[in-house]
């Protein structure tokens, strides 16, 4: 007779037998099934058996983990907020990736690492911070449009586009950077004010600083430098509120970065020009104020240059190729900190004063 697994002995078992059929009182009962199933359960267990039918509430979850996730939550705070904070934590992987464009003033000057490398002809923005800027009028941030003073939201993406157009014939222009006058650019300033009539009409021919080109436009001189490539970096942005007489007033704050090799043929020694322009025009009513249609009326411009010539007027930037050399007795300028405005990097000396600048 199968017992199931029991552990009832023989001796036991024919011993039960004999008092079940004598009818003894007290004799044993045969176990069940179930019970021999769960003895034999229970011998095979190695730890206490789990209660039947019971309720084992979840294990607490520890505080470790809210407070990695408010760690977290900080990190990516910090990262949003002050991003120039976090550079070089995960190591130089993005070290080379592009800068996301330029929309409002940084806080820090960027990075010094790297500055140490010379530029080459297959790198000529090497140790430059503009290595991971934008080429061209791609890094021109221009900000959405809305309708403003007498324009339409149409009108101020018209003068928006306008604006960058300008500084593109200004300062990207092949043309012009040989030092061809700028005719395109020249084109969109109102041709009725009369302070620009009289700044054009000597600006090329007898240059002077009052009456310097370079205020607005990049030349070099042909015949001493030319580019190195035909990429030049920008980084910077345009701005507008409306002005006076329900002008649409438009600041464009730009910094342009030209890598230069001598004129002659076979130079292969690189020098970068940076140059920085603050440029403020205002596209007129016309029913207002006696202008031409498409173009605007300058308000003021600034500009900063590092490594184009110290006290300079002849109308063309000149670099130094020679290293160390073209820097003035100033205070110190890095003239890839964007984080000062114009007017604070410009007061303390005069308009073609030279800093002593700590990298081109």
């Amino acid at each position: 007779m199968d017992t199931g697994g029991s552990s009832i002995p023989d001796e036991e078992w024919e011993r039960f037998l004999r008092e079940a059929e004598a009818g003894t009182a007290g004799a044993p009962e045969e176990p069940s099934a179930r019970a021999r199933m769960v003895a034999q359960r229970l011998r095979e267990e190695t730890g206490p058996p789990e209660p039947w039918r019971t309720h084992q509430p979840p294990r607490r979850r520890g505080k470790g983990r809210y407070a990695v996730a408010l760690l977290v939550v900080v990190a990516l705070l910090v990262v949003a907020l002050k991003p120039g904070l976090v550079t070089g934590w995960f190591g130089s992987d993005d070290a080379g990736a592009p800068l996301a464009a330029e929309s409002v003033r940084p806080s820090a000057p960027p990075a010094t690492e790297g500055a140490g490398q010379r530029p080459t002809l297959d790198e000529p923005f090497r140790g430059s911070p503009a290595a991971r800027w934008a080429d061209g009028a791609a890094g021109i941030t221009l900000p959405a449009a809305r309708a403003t003073g007498w324009m339409s939201r149409k009108q101020v993406a018209q003068a928006l586009d306008g604006s960058r157009a300008f500084l593109v014939d200004a300062g990207l222009d092949p043309g012009v950077l040989r030092g061809e006058r700028p005719a395109k650019a020249i084109a969109a300033l109102n041709p009725k004010q009369a302070d620009t009539k009289a700044y054009l009409a000597s600006a090329f021919d007898s240059p002077s600083r009052k009456n310097n080109p370079l205020l607005l436009f990049s030349r070099f001189d042909p015949s001493y430098a030319r580019p190195a490539g035909e990429v030049v970096k920008t980084r910077g942005r345009i701005t507008y509120r409306e002005g006076e007489r329900g002008a649409v007033e438009v600041t464009a704050d730009v910094t342009f970065v030209y890598p230069l090799v001598r004129a002659a043929e076979g130079s292969g020694g690189v020098a970068r020009t940076v140059v920085r322009r603050e440029i403020v025009m205002s596209w007129d009513d016309p029913s207002k104020v006696i202008t031409e249609p498409g173009t605007f009326t300058l308000l003021s411009y600034k500009v900063d240059s590092a490594n184009g010539g110290c006290d300079n007027d002849t109308g063309y930037f000149v670099p130094a190729f020679d290293e160390g050399a073209g820097t003035g007795e100033g205070p110190l300028v890095d003239p890839y900190d964007r984080s000062a405005s114009m007017d604070d990097l410009t007061r303390d000396r005069s308009e073609w004063e030279c800093g002593t600048y700590t990298r081109t």
